[in-house]
């Protein structure tokens, strides 16, 4: 098939390069260059580099307003396929390949409708994820379902590594319903029950919470790994948890710091987390037990005061 192809993070390029070793990519539609590391340097997106590589042709767009629709409707695509673009496609533009636009997303729908799904199933410790493919309407993350796939991660795997699992499972899945479009054996189904909703975290969705339990601390620390970042204050100040894994050790008070050789246990509701990592705020990341004993007091330190 023809196709024109809409995505930004690398979580698109597994299907961008399925899809351009099968069929013919008109063109691919990505995010503007944007401004990376502390010098702020303009990089194209993992999508725009990788479609260099592929000698496919570029069409950068912050929005997909009129001109981005004439530069795609001149291509003649037949199908649009699009993954973590970052823009919402409207009409005209959503009629325009003359098949619409199906939409590979990270979640097993209608589950986890919006922009991180992987992340708010992590946090609230889903027992399964996946991905699904269906066709783009006006409503978020609502058409019909043409496939979904449960797909197996690491049991305490972090959000950016259960990403790159889903994102090759799913370049699978979508290559599989572009074919069964392509030859008119693809059946889509409408989603059946109760949607839940995945909002773009904040920073706020970070601050770890000791007061629960292990299970529940862990699972936000799995969903908000890398982005927008784990969190904690010590004595009023911002320290990042970069590395963490649950305990069966003896309970400590919620929030009460122990250091033991390697971790610092922190307690929560139930057993301790053992935090390996962290990186104090103006700082860089350093082992959790050597920052502890940076600390010129720490006897009385609580996580979350």
């Amino acid at each position: 098939m023809r196709l024109v192809f809409a995505g930004t993070p690398s979580a698109a390029v597994p299907t961008l390069r399925r899809l351009a070793a099968e069929h013919d990519i008109a063109a691919v539609v990505t995010r503007p260059d944007a401004p990376l590391g502390r010098k702020r340097v303009l990089t194209p997106s993992a999508v725009a580099q990788a479609a260099e590589e592929l000698g496919l042709p570029v069409v950068k767009a912050a929005r997909l307003d009129d001109e981005a629709t004439a530069t795609i409707a001149a291509v003649g695509a037949e199908l649009g396929v699009i993954v973590a673009y970052g823009g919402l496609v409207r009409e005209p533009l959503l009629s325009t390949p003359a098949r619409g636009w199906i939409n590979l997303h990270f979640s097993l729908l209608p589950a986890w409708r919006g922009a991180a799904p992987v992340q708010r199933a992590l946090i609230a410790g889903d027992a399964e994820l996946g991905a699904s493919v269906f066709q783009l309407v006006p409503a978020l993350d609502a058409g019909d379902v043409f496939a979904t796939r449960v797909v197996e991660v690491p049991a305490e795997a972090t959000a950016d590594v259960v990403l790159d699992t889903m994102a090759v499972a799913g370049a699978g899945l979508t290559a599989e319903v572009v074919a069964g479009i392509a030859d008119g054996t693809a059946v889509a189904v409408p989603q059946s029950g109760t949607p839940t909703l995945a909002p773009k975290l904040a920073l706020d969705d970070g601050l770890l919470d000791w007061a629960e339990p292990v299970d529940r601390v862990f699972a936000r620390f799995r969903g908000v790994t890398p982005e927008p970042g784990a969190h904690t204050t010590v004595d009023g100040l911002r320290v990042k948890v970069l590395e963490a894994s649950p305990t069966e050790e003896e309970p400590l008070a919620p929030g009460e710091i122990v250091a033991t050789k390697r971790t610092l246990l922190i307690g929560t509701a139930t057993h301790p987390l053992a935090v390996a990592r962290v990186q104090p705020a103006g700082k860089g990341a350093m082992s959790a037990v050597d920052w502890w004993r940076g600390q010129r007091r720490p006897e009385g330190l609580r996580a979350g005061a």
